[in-house]
C-alpha cells in the first residue's frame, strides 16, 4: 500500500475508509488514572487532503470546543475525498479545571515545538509536533478571546500568504485579521513546516455563543466544499457579505476605573468621535463617554461590567484592505 493509502498516527496505523479514534495520552493524574485525548479520524476511500481541525489549547475556551463538537455530532467530519482528523480538546486538563493553562502554569500556545523531556504543557506540544501536526496539508484551529473580551467571528492568518488569503476569503467569517505568527505558537510551528493554518477566533472564554458557532461550522463546510471534501448532503451557503481585511488595529484602553458599558455592537462600524460607550462610578457623580479614535470596525468588545484604568476595553481596526491611504 502506499503512503497515502494508510496514515499511521500515534501509532496506529489507518486505511482509506476507516472511521476510527486513537487516543493521544497526555499523562496521569495523581491518582495513576490516564488522560487520554480523544483524536476522531475520518478517512473517505478515495485519497485526498489531510484536514486537522483542532481546539480547546486553552482549557476555558468552550465556543471552539463546541465547534468541533458539532462537526463531529453532524457527521461533516466524515470526508467525500481525503482526511479529516479532529481534536476537539487539546488541553484536556485545562477543560476539566475551566483553566485557560496546563497544570503546570504554561499556556500550551507559547511552549511550541516543545521537548520531549520538558514540562508537562511542552511534552504535550513535543507529541503533537512530532506525531500529529505533520500529517496534516491544512490546519483549521478554533479559539476564542478571553477575559470577558468578545472577539469578532474572524480569521487570522498572516499577511501577503496569498494561498491563505484565498481560503479564509472562502471561510466567509466576518473578519480577517491580519495577525503576526506569534514566537513559540501553534501556528508558528506550523508555518515553520510549510503547513497552511486558518485561525479562527470567536466569542469568548466560558461562553457558547450561536452566532460565533454557526460561523465557525458554516466556514468550516465552506472549506471542504473548496477542496472537494464535503459530501453533498450538506448544504453550504454564501456569507451575507465579503469578509472585511484588517490590515492594522489598536486597542482603545479605559482612561478610568469604574462601571463599564459599551453603546455599540460587537462588528459595527463606527465614525471618528462617535460615542461607543461610558464608564461611570457606583454612586452617580462621574460618567465619562468613549469616543471612537478614528473610524473603523469594532471586532472586541469586553463585556466586563468593572474596568480598571488602562484595561482593553474595545479592538478597532485602523486600515482596511481597500483603504485608499
Amino acid at each position: 500500500m502506499s503512503e497515502k493509502e494508510v496514515l499511521e498516527i500515534l501509532g496506529v496505523k489507518v486505511l482509506l475508509g476507516d472511521s476510527t479514534t486513537v487516543f493521544f495520552n497526555v499523562a496521569k493524574l495523581h491518582t495513576q488514572n490516564k488522560i487520554d485525548v480523544p483524536v476522531i479520524i475520518e478517512r473517505s476511500k478515495i485519497p485526498g487532503p489531510t484536514v486537522l481541525v483542532t481546539a480547546g489549547i486553552h482549557g476555558d475556551e468552550i465556543n471552539g470546543v463546541e465547534i468541533v463538537r458539532q462537526l463531529i455530532a453532524k457527521g461533516i467530519n466524515k470526508p467525500k475525498k481525503g482526511t479529516i482528523i479532529c481534536i476537539p480538546v487539546i488541553n484536556v486538563f485545562g477543560f476539566i479545571q475551566m483553566d485557560r493553562e496546563f497544570p503546570d502554569g504554561r499556556d500550551l500556545n507559547r511552549v511550541f515545538p516543545g521537548s520531549r523531556n520538558g514540562a508537562l504543557a511542552s511534552r504535550v506540544a513535543h507529541k503533537l509536533t512530532q506525531e500529529v501536526i505533520p500529517h496534516a496539508d491544512l490546519i483549521l484551529d478554533f479559539h476564542t478571546g478571553g477575559a470577558d473580551r468578545f472577539n469578532s467571528a474572524q480569521i487570522r492568518i498572516t499577511k501577503g500568504d496569498k494561498s491563505l488569503e484565498e481560503l479564509a476569503e472562502v471561510f466567509g467569517a466576518p473578519f480577517i485579521y491580519n495577525s503576526k505568527n506569534l514566537n513559540k505558537s501553534f501556528r508558528n510551528t506550523a508555518f515553520k513546516l510549510g503547513i497552511p493554518m486558518l485561525l479562527f477566533e470567536g466569542g469568548k472564554s466560558f461562553n457558547i455563543d450561536s452566532k460565533i458557532t454557526n460561523s465557525g461550522v458554516n466556514g468550516v463546510k465552506r472549506v471542504l466544499h473548496h477542496l472537494g471534501m464535503l459530501r453533498l448532503k450538506y448544504k453550504v451557503t454564501k456569507p451575507k457579505k465579503s469578509s472585511a481585511y484588517i490590515i492594522e488595529s489598536k486597542w482603545i484602553r479605559a482612561k478610568y476605573s469604574g462601571m463599564f458599558k459599551a453603546s455599540v455592537s460587537i462588528n459595527s462600524f463606527v465614525n471618528q468621535d462617535d460615542v461607543i460607550g461610558h464608564i461611570t462610578d457606583p454612586y452617580g457623580s462621574f460618567n465619562h463617554f468613549i469616543k471612537a479614535p478614528n473610524s473603523g470596525y469594532l471586532f472586541n468588545i469586553n463585556e466586563t461590567p468593572l474596568v480598571y484604568q488602562g484595561d482593553a476595553i474595545f479592538h478597532i481596526s485602523t486600515k482596511l484592505s481597500d483603504d485608499k491611504s
